[in-house]
């Protein structure tokens, strides 16, 4: 018995015994929240258009699925965020380097980049309506701008904060401007840069329902918002649900990146 015991705790302290117990202690919480959505649903306190049970919003997946129509809208909704994250936070990061760099560029940008993230997502629907029209690239710009900030943010800052004894080392050793950045400071700054890329991505998702309100016929936005004019609040929720796994799905595989990263440059 002893030996078993002996053999389960090894087991426990090994890296992957540790990875199993931190999924299953992640998996804790939505089993509750499962739980108690399945209590609330049956409780009689609300009707069933009100608050379906999950197997009700399971049904309405597999309705969807069986369509054709659930994959679609996943696979749109992701390459719109995919698409739009690449162009903001390649911008976030060229326009954060920037300001990071120079005292002179954070002077000139900063405080009108600053001021145009306060605008909230949906006042920028009407305007990339006026000038963008109806297709995809009104959608994926305005994720593009979500993705923009956090990266913008993070990177100038981090950037900001690296020690000056490095950059001085960078020099000492011949590197200039792009290539200081390079190979001194965002190894430097990496944790912070990776940090803004998974914000921006997070954020990405959150202004799609947005994106998705500009005349759209697929996505899970347009699922999300279809769902309630038409009273199903079965798909609604399903919509809700999806854009949280989805977008945790997407975030942990930036952090696998994120580690490998940080892991190889620390």
């Amino acid at each position: 018995m002893s030996d078993i015991v002996s053999g389960i705790a090894a087991v426990v302290r090994s890296r992957w015994g540790r990875t199993v117990l931190r999924a299953a202690a992640g998996l804790l919480l939505p089993a509750v929240l499962l739980l108690g959505w399945q209590q609330a649903a049956t409780s009689g306190a609300y009707t069933r258009s009100q608050l379906p049970p999950p197997e009700a919003v399971l049904n309405a997946a597999r309705s969807l699925v069986d369509r054709g129509e659930l994959q679609h809208h996943i696979a749109i909704s992701v390459q719109r965020v995919l698409i739009g994250f690449a162009v903001g936070a390649a911008l976030g990061l060229l326009l954060g380097s920037l300001v990071g760099l120079s005292r002179t560029a954070r002077a000139v940008l900063a405080p009108t980049i600053q001021a145009i993230r306060a605008v909230p997502s949906l006042a920028w629907v009407p305007l990339l309506l006026l000038w963008l029209g109806i297709g995809e690239t009104p959608k994926i710009t305005l994720v593009a701008i979500g993705a923009f900030f956090p990266v913008y943010t993070t990177v100038s800052s981090g950037l900001d904060h690296v020690d000056p004894r490095l950059r001085e080392l960078g020099r000492a050793y011949g590197r200039r401007g792009p290539a200081l950045l390079a190979q001194v400071l965002i190894p430097a700054a990496a944790p912070a840069v990776l940090s803004g890329l998974r914000l921006g991505l997070a954020q990405g998702w959150l202004f799609l329902v947005a994106a998705e309100l500009i005349a759209s016929s697929m996505g899970l936005g347009f699922l999300l918002i279809d769902s309630q004019n038409t009273g199903r609040t079965d798909i609604l929720l399903l919509a809700i649900v999806l854009l949280a796994v989805v977008g945790k799905a997407s975030d942990a595989l930036l952090g696998v990146a994120e580690r490998q990263v940080v892991r190889r440059w620390s």
